[in-house]
């Protein structure tokens, strides 16, 4: 499996291409400079925010906002960087979601102690809730990662609680 960090490696413009290869030449640069073990759990961090962000095949300009400031700061990261990670996490799940969830859930799992996988369920409940509403598309892929990265289910329901007035299935709409 190629990481998001491997591939973020790859992504080193060709010298003969000077539009825009310098910047990009400067975040891959920065983030080649974390260890790679940091890199790791990064990325897999970012994937699985998009996942939770693309579980309605939509990634709304408030949850890619979110991701980027919830990335920028986990990475300690500068905007452009944490943009970059971001863009490429959407677009790896955008190709390889249904055959890589699984895959860098489990990754994200070995790399990342019992506080960050906690802490990562709360980042994704508040990326799911950038755009005031928690589907049950979203709600559904919570429950699944949470699942995989091994978060009770009592974890699960006391994080989801804070968050249970964004759940659309809870809302009550007014009737015509």
């Amino acid at each position: 499996m190629t990481s998001l960090f491997d591939w973020l490696r790859g992504l080193r413009p060709d010298a003969g291409n000077r539009s825009d290869s310098d910047a990009i030449r400067r975040i891959v640069a920065e983030l080649d400079k974390l260890p790679p073990e940091r890199a790791r759990y990064l990325a897999a961090f970012a994937y699985l925010l998009s996942r939770v962000a693309g579980a309605d095949s939509h990634f709304s300009d408030a949850e890619t906002a979110k991701m980027i400031e919830i990335v920028a700061e986990a990475g300690r990261l500068a905007e452009p960087q944490a943009t970059l990670v971001v863009e490429i996490a959407k677009s790896q799940n955008r190709l390889f979601g249904g055959t890589e969830n699984f895959l860098v859930a489990r990754e994200f799992r070995e790399v990342a102690s019992e506080e960050e996988r906690r802490d990562l369920l709360q980042c994704l409940f508040a990326v799911a809730t950038a755009d005031e509403a928690i589907t049950s598309d979203e709600d559904a892929q919570i429950w699944q990662m949470a699942g995989e990265l091994g978060v009770t289910h009592a974890e699960f329901v006391q994080i989801r609680l804070s968050h249970s007035h964004k759940r659309t299935v809870l809302r009550r709409e007014p009737r015509e």
